[in-house]
């Protein structure tokens, strides 16, 4: 299982990455994909849109079951990947490098609450 040790996670199978500019980057994890199966729709919220921590902001759908993603930070929607809309494929052929939005967090801070790659691990029961 592919679990980069420079991300953070959340139990309902979120990555974040900080970014210099201190937005943060989201997408679902390796496992996620993994359990979806082949990727046919992703919907992605609107570049200015508040969200709140654990809000439904997306939906991935495969050819068996459509998901929500969550926003795992308060804040505002800065950014949506045009590829992943365009070509969802992507995420399954790489979950990491598919990054679905980036948000600008209201607190910074929250992310260093998140998931490290062992703690997730425990999660997944990997």
């Amino acid at each position: 299982m592919n679990i980069p040790a420079h991300l953070r996670y959340t139990s309902s199978h979120e990555w974040l990455r900080r970014e210099t500019d201190g937005t943060v980057t989201v997408g679902i994890t390796d496992h996620a994909q993994g359990q979806l199966g082949d990727l046919v729709f992703v919907e992605l919220p609107k570049a200015g849109r508040k969200v709140g921590a654990g809000e439904a902001c997306a939906v991935v759908e495969s050819v068996k079951a459509a998901s929500d993603v969550y926003s795992p930070l308060a804040g505002e929607i800065v950014a949506t990947n045009a590829d992943a809309v365009a070509t969802p494929e992507i995420v399954n052929q790489d979950a990491y490098a598919a990054w679905l939005f980036r948000i600008r967090p209201t607190d910074p801070a929250a992310m260093d609450a998140m998931l490290d790659a062992r703690g997730y691990q425990a999660v997944i029961g990997e």
